[in-house]
């Protein structure tokens, strides 16, 4: 029988993760826990990337804006121009990285539509293929991802670094 690790999970699967704090204006703080800063792929003015925590893939990241903000309504044009950017570069280098067959783009707002993080607007890519939801998430509700998320993150930040040295050109 082969063992599946993921010791991470443990505080998300048993309820007891108990932050009261934002974790996406976490990560924007002056000095972030370095934990959740490992998994930030790229910075800009007004947004950022994240690696999602508790991904339902590899590759499974965010786009969030800086400011705490509930709703697209909410949202400043350079905060819109920034995310739809950073979702542009996220499709690029999950592709590049991954060749996924499809991406999954996703905004939940509001807890019915499944949402979270209710108050901290987010957008999820998530990279697909054909088959990939597999007897173990249907009857074990378990997910298992053959990556590690810090491996995911090494290979996914030089991309993010060389699509962001071309928007300066």
């Amino acid at each position: 029988m082969e063992r599946l690790w993921s010791p991470w999970r443990l505080s998300y699967v048993t309820g007891t993760e108990t932050s009261t704090s934002c974790i996406f204006c976490d990560a924007t703080l002056p000095e972030p826990d370095p934990g959740r800063e490992a998994l930030v792929l790229a910075r800009g003015r007004v947004s950022y990337v994240i690696l999602n925590l508790y991904p339902y893939n590899n590759g499974h990241l965010m786009v969030a804006p800086n400011r705490h903000l509930a709703s697209l309504a909410a949202a400043s044009e350079d905060e819109l121009d920034e995310m739809m950017r950073f979702m542009r570069d996220a499709e690029v280098a999950l592709t590049e990285a991954y060749r996924p067959q499809g991406i999954n783009v996703g905004i939940n707002l509001g807890r019915p539509a499944g949402a979270g993080i209710l108050d901290h607007i987010h957008i999820h890519l998530v990279p697909r293929w054909t088959g990939d939801t597999n007897f173990m998430s249907v009857f074990g509700n378990t997910r298992v991802l053959p990556e590690d998320i810090a491996d995911t993150a090494r290979r996914l930040r030089p991309i993010f670094e060389r699509l962001a040295r071309n928007h300066d050109v």
